[in-house]
């Protein structure tokens, strides 16, 4: 067929050819991603070793706080002060979180032995609601040009009837925010969500458009975990008794129609009879009539504190502590009563504390809060309106 006609030999030997040249291409080439594999190996083995390394690091670090806190714990427990021992086991038994670390070290029967009952309900005096005399306020012509002196020694600067104090004790502080009219103080609770969703302090103070508050009573709180919805003691709202069932605890605090606080344990009959209108409870009582209340009843570890009290001129008294950190580890409930008497208190009561704790003021919440969770929920509070907007 002529010269360009080529033999079937020659073909096959031409596709011998070109198929050692491809082979030898591909093995030329390939120590490429190979070298690449092997560095990501490389790189993916020196990541899993770093980590590792950080994770028993931290594995080790843990294991040496938790034996040093158990040491602690143990000293406190177990040691030779009697004193840091009733402490101890007093502190941790007021938490609903950590209740269990006291059992730890000692029985049950042994910790009734050492620090008595928590189930007993103390007995208290009385409240005598003319000691306090709320006067009425004076016409804007007769206000005085420069803020005054009040007879306790507290005046308010800004003149928005608020005076907040920094308090301070041994291993303690908070802060003492003096409401001078009563009637601006009203309870923040939603019954409607009982059950369902609790509140922050901050947005009891929105949902009431308030411009201060504290949190309030107890709550259904198992293990810590609560959502704060469900009040474990009795709550008055707006007339209406809630949860009578749970009865009062440790102590009463209410308000009547005239803004004097009742604080003590009350009966349902006693409680219509007194007109209160709003309280919550928890105690115990710290303060009545004017005299802080049996130092038994007064005995106590140190945590968190919410209180609330009243002088004798009408002004309502909140107070907060800081507690569980540095600087500040808490208060007793003695503390909490030599407090309220220095501020002129007449009648006083310890509220919810611990996690629990907390005061909002000027948009903010002005302590810290003792929650490794965040701010915790709550289905009652005692909230400040703002002025001219008494209910």
């Amino acid at each position: 067929m002529g010269e360009d006609n080529i033999s079937l030999d020659e073909l096959i030997a031409d596709a011998k050819d070109c198929l050692r040249r491809t082979e030898h291409s591909s093995f030329d080439s390939d120590p490429i991603p190979t070298r690449r594999r092997k560095q990501k190996n490389s790189g993916m083995q020196k990541a899993l070793t770093v980590l590792a390394t950080v994770f028993i690091l931290l594995l080790e670090t843990v294991l040496l706080l938790t034996g040093a806190l158990y040491g602690v714990m143990y000293v406190l427990a177990k040691g030779p002060s009697p004193t840091a021992r009733d402490l101890f086991i007093r502190s941790v038994r007021e938490t609903s979180a950590v209740g269990f670390l006291a059992n730890i070290y000692y029985t049950e029967a042994e910790i009734q032995q050492l620090i008595g009952s928590s189930d007993i309900v103390p007995d208290y005096d009385e409240t005598d609601s003319s000691l306090i005399q709320i006067p009425q306020p004076k016409p804007d012509d007769d206000q005085p040009d420069t803020p005054e002196t009040d007879a306790w020694g507290l005046t308010d600067e800004d003149g928005d009837g608020i005076i907040v104090e920094e308090v301070r004790g041994e291993g303690y502080y908070g802060y003492m925010m003096v409401v001078l009219d009563p009637s601006r103080v009203i309870m923040g609770s939603v019954p409607e969500s009982y059950g369902s969703r609790g509140y922050t302090v901050e947005q009891m103070v929105e949902k009431f458009d308030a411009v201060a508050g504290i949190n309030g009573g107890g709550f259904h709180d198992p293990d810590g975990k609560g959502n704060g919805s469900i009040p474990d003691t009795m709550v008055v709202y707006d007339g209406q008794i809630y949860y009578p069932e749970n009865g009062t605890r440790f102590g009463f605090a209410g308000f009547d129609s005239n803004h004097i606080l009742h604080v003590g344990n009350f009966t349902q009959d006693q409680i219509r009879e007194r007109d209160i209108q709003y309280g919550v409870c928890f105690g115990p009582v710290l303060v009545v009539n004017g005299e802080a209340v049996d130092a038994s009843i007064l005995d106590s570890g140190v945590n968190p504190r919410t209180a609330i009290g009243q002088r004798s001129d009408g002004a309502v008294l909140m107070l907060v502590i800081n507690g569980r950190q540095i600087g500040s580890l808490g208060a007793t409930f003695g503390d909490l009563a030599e407090i309220f008497l220095s501020y002129g208190a007449v009648n006083a009561c310890n509220l919810d504390g611990g996690s629990s704790s907390m005061m909002w003021y000027d948009g903010e919440y002005i302590n810290n809060s003792a929650s490794v969770i965040g701010i915790r929920p709550i289905p009652t509070s005692f909230l400040v309106l703002k002025e001219g907007e008494n209910p």
